[in-house]
């Protein structure tokens, strides 16, 4: 297979998060079988009923020494971008949805596999999951199920080919604030859970500005767990009383910091608005605590992509699949070609040069851990 037509026909496919990526699954698994892997698919359905599916090849018996990982969905795309499933090369870049967000590294793992054909003595994987871009879904299926286990795994995800040792976690709840709607001209006869909300945010602000800072890491940027209030809303019109406002708070905590720290302290400071006020609510429902993932810099499947590469190891704040691949037993570092920050946007690209350079570093990660 050639590297860029192999990207060109994964692009074509949509598998925007919202669809169901079977389409995709049955196209890796040809070529998956065509190189002799053993191929399982878990299915499953996402909270929409729509159908989605994990891939797991392997070449040899026994815990896999490798496995290269790579998401199969993308995030949508606008309409008016004519080139989005048509791969397009333009000044050194390959242009198109998923571009370098991640099949760009799903082709250079499936080259890198095909380079290696024949050359294996020991046992090799490539997974390739669902829904990464909805919260590490696929992956959580896998680690549910126990499925996907090896002793190292690396996560292709848009890097500059710089590996990736650690990232921060992702954790993510509502907080719903209770009030008493009344007439906006006898604001005595109610109680506004705006004005409620809004005691909690300048809490929530201090404590995120202060206390949050203290612990910190030195390896990332900010060095320290962050959190935020993306969204705020409540009421029903100009002039009634607000009797409910809803908070979403995200926070990233550092990887050895539980996901439950950021709980604990805003359950603390709504039990603060609850001493000062009698009558106040508030209830917190978390929707997500993904952990963070930390990899010693000495680990030898992250010195190996620091010498291929020429790139020293960094860590990101984003979240990735790595939590769930080190849950899973495997040593995990993230690398890939392609830049994070044209991600997610119209006009993704993933330059030649760093295609071309991922499925020969790719190549010599499966030949030296796996050959």
């Amino acid at each position: 297979m050639s590297l860029v037509p192999l990207l060109r026909d994964l692009v074509a496919i949509d598998s925007t998060s919202t669809r169901s990526n079977l389409p995709i699954v049955e196209v890796l698994q040809q070529h998956l079988v065509a190189l002799g892997f053993r191929c399982e698919v878990q299915r499953y359905r996402d909270d929409a009923g729509v159908e989605k599916a994990n891939l797991i090849g392997q070449l040899g018996d026994g815990l896999p020494e490798l496995a290269l990982v790579g998401h199969s969905d993308c995030v949508p795309f606008d309409a008016s971008w004519g080139e989005a499933l048509t791969l397009t090369e333009r000044d050194g870049r390959l242009f198109g949805r998923g571009a370098c967000d991640t099949k760009a590294f799903i082709a250079c793992a499936l080259t890198a596999a095909e380079r290696t054909r024949g050359k294996l003595t020991r046992p090799f994987m490539l997974l390739f999951t669902a829904d990464e871009e909805l919260g590490c879904v696929g992956a959580k299926k896998l680690l549910e199920a126990g499925k996907g286990r090896a002793r190292r795994a690396i996560i292709g995800e848009p890097t500059s080919l710089r590996p990736i040792r650690a990232n921060k976690g992702y954790c993510l709840a509502e907080i719903d604030l209770q009030g008493k709607e009344g007439h906006s001209a006898y604001p005595d006869t109610g109680a506004s859970a705006i004005f409620r909300g809004a005691r909690l945010l300048t809490k929530l602000e201090r404590y995120a500005n202060g206390p949050l800072r203290e612990q910190t890491h030195p390896d990332f940027t900010p060095g320290f767990g962050t959190l935020n209030v993306g969204m705020a809303s409540g009421g029903k019109a100009k002039n009634v009383i607000p009797g409910q406002m809803r908070l979403t708070l995200e926070w990233r905590p550092l990887p050895n910091q539980g996901t439950e720290l950021v709980l604990r302290a805003v359950e603390k400071l709504i039990d603060e608005c609850c001493a000062e006020e009698p009558g106040f609510t508030a209830t917190v429902r978390p929707l997500r605590m993904d952990r963070g993932y930390d990899t010693p810099v000495d680990a030898d499947v992250v010195a190996f992509l620091a010498r291929a590469s020429g790139r020293a190891p960094d860590t990101v704040s984003f979240g990735t699949e790595g939590p769930q691949l080190a849950a899973l037993g495997a040593v995990p570092v993230v690398f890939g070609p392609g830049d994070i920050t044209v991600a997610h946007q119209t006009g993704e690209y993933v330059p030649m040069d760093e295609l071309q350079r991922a499925a020969e570093i790719l190549e010599a990660a499966v030949l030296h851990f796996c050959g």
